[in-house]
């Protein structure tokens, strides 16, 4: 069956040369096309994480749904000590935060104020990058206060003014003292530069009594595809039920949710054009089907069993798209990791995302061998499937009656 399956590609060449072309357009543009969403949303995940979420953070139990100072992490020396010994963690730091009137002479907001060790920080966010006019917080800053565009827009202040700050320490008592405005940041992010301001935690720490005591500790591991692991593992390490560990999956739920949902639409554009192109193909092979019924019929009546008719109708598409794929799939991995290495640079663009300090120009793709080839699969069973009708309509026939066929 496999020598005549091949002799009938040859002689019937308009229909061996379509169904070629369309499998071969198929396999190129489903797995460019699932690199470059895959890449997307690998990239919108790196930079949001790179902002200011961590990987993973450590939090007490119940400071994210209750908050308050009652629900610090209490003895951060002995948890980073800890986390130290892990190797697949990067970095790490502990930041302390809360919420505060700052008061300029013109006008007053509530902000998040975060106490951060800025020389971490620089390996761990991305804050020191979105840097728009001034300089990023020092080691040694007093009370300097780094803080978002929209919020130095809100309170009107400029580099080197002066805002008051009256917060509540982390033993609920008053704590106020003058920042002076040393930075200003634009992430892109409006709620975020319209809302967070920065200290130096070692200052910080001494205006809010918050010494060991952390709101969080935030972290960056190596390998971001094993966060769960690397979560088990912090856990194992903490042996504190007062304290939980939390993925990015869960830190970023909202945006999880949404890059799921965009997947699901991009799947959907994208099943739409494969269906169209199986069903180009299903057609194609029905009429050349139609065209060769006498000649099905001819091997109905010399012994051909349904069987071979169906192993033969299976050979000849197996061999156009394996021939198709062979030929796409190195193309089309070629085309994703020259990419994946090499980013397109959308031109005159650059400007505008360096506007926004940390927002990349870049358009990645995605290389994955796994994701590569379970699309090559997906394009086989429905070249497979484009026989089953051509199959049973030929069958519909008697072996006679259809070699009688004109």
């Amino acid at each position: 069956m496999f020598n005549l399956a091949l002799k009938n590609i040859l002689f019937y060449k308009g229909r061996s040369i379509t169904t070629f072309l369309l499998t071969f357009v198929s396999v190129l543009l489903f797995i460019v096309y699932v690199a470059l969403m895959d890449g997307s949303h690998n990239s919108m995940l790196k930079n949001a994480l790179k902002v200011y979420t961590g990987a993973i953070e450590i939090y007490h139990i119940d400071y994210r749904n209750v908050g308050g100072n009652e629900y610090l992490i209490r003895d951060v020396k002995s948890v980073e000590d800890k986390l130290a010994k892990i190797d697949a963690i990067e970095s790490y730091t502990s930041r302390y935060e809360t919420y505060a009137l700052l008061s300029s002479k013109e006008q007053s907001a509530a902000s998040m104020i975060a106490g951060i060790e800025p020389d971490k920080e620089k390996t761990l966010s991305k804050l020191e990058s979105a840097l728009v006019e001034g300089e990023f917080l020092k080691e040694d800053s007093h009370n300097a206060i780094y803080m978002g565009a929209n919020l130095a827009k809100k309170l009107k202040v400029k580099i080197g003014d002066e805002v008051s700050f009256v917060g509540g320490a982390s033993d609920n008592s008053f704590a106020a003292d003058i920042l002076k405005v040393c930075g200003i940041f634009k992430t892109g992010s409006f709620e975020f530069d319209s809302s967070s301001s920065f200290v130096n935690r070692g200052y910080f720490d001494e205006l809010m009594l918050a010494h060991n005591k952390a709101s969080y500790i935030t972290m960056k591991i190596k390998n971001l595809d094993e966060v769960d692991i690397v979560n088990a593992e912090i856990l194992k390490a903490l042996g504190d039920k007062n304290l939980e560990s939390l993925t990015w999956k869960t830190l970023m739920k909202t945006m999880v949710e949404a890059m799921e949902v965009d997947s699901i639409f991009g799947y959907v554009s994208l099943s739409l054009f494969v269906i169209v192109i199986f069903f180009v193909i299903m057609i194609y092979g029905f009429i050349n089907v139609s065209s060769r019924i006498k000649e099905f019929g001819v091997l109905r009546c010399i012994g051909l069993s349904k069987l071979n008719i169906f192993r033969l109708l299976f050979y000849e598409i197996f061999i156009l798209s394996s021939l198709a794929i062979i030929i796409a799939t190195p193309i089309a991995a070629y085309i994703c990791y020259y990419y994946y290495l090499n980013p397109i640079i959308i031109e005159g663009m650059a400007e505008l995302y360096q506007d926004y300090g940390i927002i990349s120009d870049e358009v990645p793709f995605d290389f994955n061998l796994f994701t590569i080839s379970w699309n090559v699969a997906v394009i086989y069973v429905l070249n497979a499937l484009s026989i089953i009708y051509p199959y049973f309509y030929i069958n519909s026939y008697e072996p006679i009656e259809a070699s009688r066929h004109v």
